[in-house]
């Protein structure tokens, strides 16, 4: 399990628009509380590939956590082992229940995050958190209040509002049709 303060010295690169990867995250996979959804990002931050898959009711524990991101790393991209230094990066966001400050269950996940991006030959990139609070990157302060865990489902393209009206939503720039051939949801 790693501590706040470990992974903020850790040196995990900063997201140029932390906003935008959640948004469209959120708008792909639509994420309920213990929902992990992982995402491959290439070197301008646009989504390579995704997966999301509900945490298993179990121990809090890191080896679990980086093994359950190895496999669905594994499933949606191929590893890049060969080469010398890492050019992709993965981020974490989890949708939990509670308040958005760091539990040990984020360093749990965060533990796993590092471990399965050394083994999958990622870059090690952001834990995000979303709560009913909103977003939150841990170790680096930024956030938002929307998208959070109890936002209303939302299709590609489509937001349900609360008086049941859909409303068209702005396409997200987070990648082109190619990216959602590599999404997968458990």
């Amino acid at each position: 399990m790693l501590q706040p303060a470990e992974w903020a010295a850790a040196g995990i690169p900063l997201l140029r628009n932390p906003r935008e990867v959640v948004t469209g995250l959120h708008i792909r996979h639509l994420p309920t509380p213990s929902t992990a959804v992982v995402a491959v990002l290439d070197p301008d931050e646009r989504l390579t590939a995704s997966a999301s898959f509900i945490r298993r009711a179990a121990a809090v524990d890191g080896w679990d956590f980086r093994n359950a991101l190895l496999a669905q790393l594994r499933r949606v991209i191929p590893h890049d082992l060969r080469r010398r230094t890492p050019i992709r990066t993965a981020v974490l966001l989890y949708c939990r229940e509670g308040e958005g400050r760091w539990t040990e269950e984020d360093g749990a996940w965060m533990w796993g995050l590092r471990d399965a991006c050394t083994l999958h030959g990622l870059r090690c990139g952001a834990y995000i958190t979303l709560t009913r609070d909103g977003w939150r990157v841990l170790g680096e302060g930024r956030g938002g209040r929307r998208p959070n865990s109890a936002s209303l489902p939302t299709e590609v393209g489509v937001a349900v509002e609360g008086d049941g009206d859909a409303k068209a939503l702005p396409r997200p720039r987070l990648g082109a049709r190619k990216a959602l051939s590599h999404s997968a949801a458990v």
